[in-house]
């Protein structure tokens, strides 16, 4: 299977959040921030490694001022969170206090524009190999618990965006494999480095960063290093 990757990873998620909200119960709210505290902090640190990929700032420059003003007009932030919305009032009620729309975005965000996520998937598609994809399983399914411990219920639903993004990544990269160089590897791991510290922000509350409308400087900086 071309996307076995992507399915072992989206199983792992699963099960981290099905064990998270098992113990979601026993943690008190001070351990639920101490908790995401820790997953920001976690957050700046991987988005720096991503983002010093660059070797053409400039080129991470356009990307995120022409991705983010086509995100901002698009609105792709407030759909997000109306999706998150509406799938909190059908799984989980109007009247619940569960951070259930910010577990969805934070989580599906960092799962689709982490490093491993790109370069996994391209490797499944490029080469058929999955081993990225298999260890970002790992690293996925214990974030999960975290996340859904501090987040509840909303996180499992990460699972679908991070199936459809690197599941269409990686058969995307199997059916475009001349196009895929190192460097242009390089520079999309880059500017999702930058969505990562964004995300970083956010769990961190310094400063409320759309990063939803951001995502598609991803594929503005694809467009970019082929042209």
């Amino acid at each position: 299977m071309i996307i076995t990757g992507t399915i072992v990873n989206v199983l792992a998620i699963i099960a981290g959040c099905a064990l998270g909200l098992t113990l979601k119960k026993r943690f008190p709210e001070k351990i639920h921030q101490i908790i995401i505290q820790g997953l920001g902090l976690c957050s700046f640190l991987i988005g720096m490694q991503m983002a010093l990929k660059s070797s053409n700032i400039l080129l991470t420059i356009f990307s995120l001022v022409i991705g983010g003003i086509i995100g901002e007009l698009i609105g792709i932030e407030s759909k997000l969170d109306k999706l998150g919305n509406q799938l909190k009032l059908k799984f989980s009620g109007k009247d619940s206090n569960d951070r259930f729309a910010e577990g969805f975005i934070t989580a599906s965000l960092l799962y689709c524009v982490g490093s491993m996520a790109i370069v996994g998937s391209l490797q499944e598609g490029l080469n058929g190999n999955p081993d990225i994809l298999y260890t970002k399983s790992l690293l996925d399914g214990m974030t999960s618990i975290a996340f859904s411990a501090a987040m509840g219920l909303g996180v499992v639903f990460s699972a679908i965006p991070t199936f459809l993004y690197q599941g269409g990544l990686t058969l995307l990269a199997r059916v475009f494999k001349d196009f895929f160089t190192p460097e242009m590897i390089n520079e999309i791991t880059a500017v999702g480095g930058i969505l990562v510290l964004g995300i970083g922000f956010n769990l961190l509350e310094i400063r409320k960063i759309k990063v939803g409308n951001l995502l598609p400087s991803l594929l503005i900086v694809f467009l970019l290093t082929i042209f």
